[in-house]
């Protein structure tokens, strides 16, 4: 497939980083520990042809207007995360929960570009799977949680699938806190700017009191 256009918000993260927080451009930012391997993952998802944006402070691929694909820098790694990966047959193997709680979304580490390049037959057709899927209009059955998530919530997660993806990646007791935390307020103006609150906070892993 013929690759797809470059967005120049891309070429900023791979030169600053996303932005976030204070190493932005510096030796010490994430981004800077994997350039070789972000920028060839880069490349495998564009030549399936996907539309590059720029969402959350990193790179999201979607295929008509549905998220499918991030390309992300941690400590330890770089990786490739599929926000319905729960749905992939994963014939290799090779996919992982962000977290022990997370339903849909699934990830492939890479430490190393020669890893990227050994697999890059293998993440074409795990992204050309995600592709059909979003086509099909499948979707991922979620378990119910213990304590009703707030419609305010809810619907955050709706415009920030990352959201959902680091909130089902905290621990049970970290959701609970904060499901009974934003829930406990009567308006629901309120709700919405106790979450808005706490967004970053979810999004880098922490609980409510860290």
């Amino acid at each position: 497939m013929k690759n797809s256009q470059m967005n120049p918000n891309v070429d900023q993260y791979l030169a600053g980083g996303c932005g976030r927080c204070p190493l932005v451009g510096t030796p010490d930012c994430k981004v800077n520990k994997w350039p070789t391997e972000l920028r060839a993952l880069r490349t495998i998802v564009l030549e399936c042809g996907l539309t590059e944006e720029v969402k959350w402070g990193i790179p999201c691929y979607t295929f008509q207007k549905r998220n499918v694909v991030t390309i992300s820098a941690f400590n330890e790694y770089c990786a490739l995360s599929f926000f319905k990966g729960a749905l992939l047959k994963d014939d290799h193997h090779i996919l992982e929960k962000p977290g022990e709680n997370t339903q849909a979304a699934r990830r492939i580490r890479f430490t190393n570009v020669q890893q990227i390049i050994e697999l890059e037959p293998v993440l074409k057709a795990y992204i050309n799977e995600a592709m059909e899927i979003e086509k099909a209009g499948l979707k991922v059955e979620f378990k119910k949680s213990p304590e009703p998530i707030p419609e305010e919530l809810q619907k955050k997660f709706a415009e920030m699938p990352a959201l959902q993806t680091a909130f089902e990646s905290l621990t049970p007791g970290r959701q609970r806190a904060y499901i009974l935390y934003f829930s406990g307020a009567k308006q629901s103006k309120t709700r919405e700017a106790r979450i808005e609150k706490y967004i970053q906070r979810i999004l880098d892993g922490k609980g409510l009191h860290d």
